[in-house]
């Protein structure tokens, strides 16, 4: 039952869904029994070759918006805030394979409301098919250009259990002040899909925006649950790909120069790694379309570095500088 609040802001969840049937009946059963009912539920298809469509038609207050091909995660996503209702002043956005628990927006919100100097915030990613195991809390970025779910793997029982702030929360389940997303422009939608969520983190905090972990909203994630997993090909091409585009667009400053030679190390390092578990062609491949779009990406980072409002001091404090971590893949 949702409470009267005097901040009753309005709320839309976005779904971008792909090829989700096996999860997606699981997803918006959860989000119908939110404590806090959002404004607006709205699911992008991309397209799916499965029966995802008609589980969505299941659930009469889905909005669906089906697409005749599959535009990606970030288009998706970019698709969907355009539509949604102006009146909703906040952007939720929940994977498929995501299964929200019944506070998961009542304490997104409760965090916003209590913490009025942060725009973006990142809910407690727990491992749907061990609840006792964290999937991850957030989003760190690497000072060589490497991404990672904190936590993932860790006991639930080790995590902070209070709000603390974080590079960037992953998309899989997230809250963020429209404006902000206005502001920067949205997703990128060049990236299709995999660390397109830590460009957009790292952008947000270049013009001077914060995010909060917050831990009592929790959500229960397969993680890749569509793309064949965190190490199939389409996920190491898109990743390893857009990681270079990251470093490129949104390192600032002489940070990108000082750190340029280790993130060179890490491309290389990757380029190794992958080969010798029979996926060189792959790394290969993804390596040399991330060349071959840096004169793009370099157009982008003049503008989004002409933009910055932060400053270096700030970036290089939020990077991430342990020297290994066991959650880096």
């Amino acid at each position: 039952m949702t409470k009267p609040n005097a901040f009753d802001p309005k709320v839309t969840v976005i779904i971008v869904n792909w090829n989700g049937e096996p999860f997606l009946e699981r997803c918006l059963t959860a989000l119908m029994n939110q404590t806090v009912k959002p404004h607006e539920i709205i699911l992008l298809d991309n397209a799916s070759a499965d029966g995802s469509v008609e589980i969505a038609r299941r659930f009469p207050t889905v909005q669906l918006m089906l697409r005749s091909r599959n535009t990606g995660f970030a288009r998706g996503n970019n698709l969907a805030i355009e539509a949604a209702s102006a009146e909703s002043e906040w952007i939720a956005l929940l994977n498929p394979d995501a299964f929200a628990e019944p506070r998961w927006l009542e304490a997104l919100l409760a965090a916003a409301e209590s913490n009025p100097e942060f725009d973006v915030f990142g809910s407690r990613l727990v491992n749907a098919a061990d609840p006792t195991l964290l999937d991850g809390a957030g989003d760190a970025y690497h000072l060589s250009g490497l991404v990672w779910r904190m936590g993932h793997g860790k006991p639930v029982s080790a995590t902070m259990e209070n709000a603390h702030e974080i590079f960037s929360p992953c998309a899989a389940a997230a809250l963020f002040r429209r404006s902000v997303l206005r502001d920067i422009g949205g997703f990128d939608e060049d990236f299709f899909c995999y660390v397109e969520d830590v460009d957009l983190g790292f952008r947000l905090r270049l013009a001077g925006y914060r995010c909060l972990s917050v831990p009592q909203s929790v959500a229960h994630h397969v993680g890749s649950g569509t793309t064949g997993g965190q190490h199939s090909d389409f996920s190491v091409y898109h990743g390893h790909r857009n990681l270079v585009w990251t470093f490129v667009k949104d390192m600032p400053g002489i940070l990108f120069w000082m750190l340029l030679p280790i993130h060179l190390l890490l491309n290389v390092v990757s380029i190794v790694y992958f080969s010798l578990h029979g996926q060189g062609k792959v790394i290969l491949t993804a390596k040399w379309d991330a060349i071959k779009g840096i004169p793009k990406m370099w157009r982008k980072r003049r503008e989004i570095q002409s933009d910055r409002s932060a400053s270096i001091m700030n970036i290089w404090h939020i990077l991430n500088k342990k020297l290994w971590s066991a959650n880096k893949h």
